[in-house]
């Protein structure tokens, strides 16, 4: 995790969602600080991935905001965007591309040292398949090559929505393992996930629906 300059903490306050005329949710109030995971749990259409992209500024709530170090996210785009890495239900990698390339890709927009990049690699088992154009790729690999982008931003807030579909049972002990670490490194993780996220982490289960 880097170093944000400041409090590493994540608020909500009267957060409200609507999408085609319904009400998600409404009036959510939560906070937490550096070394906490969220886990935000709800049926099918209650509205997860919609609070997911609210907190990672992708959508702007119809009431309410959301406060990174006690600041709105909107006041201060350029931090939140440094402090933050986002991993969403779709992969997002490039099919025509490699794992390596994708990564180098992503590397380069963040200006991370380059070394990192197989250090990425090797730690989700793309290894062996570094070079091999994604769209060739099993579902559980184009997951890791998407996850493995963590590892590379060094970002204090993980939003992570379904980390772990498509992944085997080590591939999910790897996510568990990661966001235990993320925490413990004074980070912040929110995630939803349908099979249960074993975390020793200290954190706050917000339920919709």
């Amino acid at each position: 995790m880097k170093n944000t300059g400041g409090s590493v903490e994540i608020s909500v306050h009267g957060l409200t969602c609507r999408r085609g005329g319904r009400e998600l949710f409404s009036g959510l109030e939560w906070q937490v600080s550096g070394g906490a995971v969220v886990t935000v749990r709800g049926p099918n259409g209650a509205g997860k991935t919609s609070l997911l992209r609210l907190l990672a500024g992708l959508a702007l709530p119809d009431a309410g905001e959301v406060r990174w170090a006690g600041t709105p996210i909107r006041a201060d785009r350029a931090r939140f965007n440094r402090d933050v890495a986002w991993v969403g239900h779709a992969d997002g990698v490039k099919a025509d591309l490699s794992p390596r390339e994708n990564l180098a890709f992503h590397r380069a927009l963040l200006a991370a040292p380059a070394a990192s990049v197989d250090a990425a690699l090797d730690a989700f088992g793309l290894a062996r398949a570094a070079d091999t154009p994604c769209r060739m790729l099993s579902a559980g690999q184009r997951r890791r090559t998407a996850l493995a982008r963590l590892l590379l931003a060094h970002a204090a807030l993980w939003i992570l929505d379904e980390p772990m579909a498509a992944l085997d049972a080590d591939g999910q002990q790897l996510v568990e393992a990661l966001v235990v670490q993320h925490a413990a490194d004074g980070g912040i993780a929110v995630v939803t996930s349908h099979q249960p996220l074993a975390t020793t982490a200290p954190g706050i289960q917000v339920a919709l629906g």
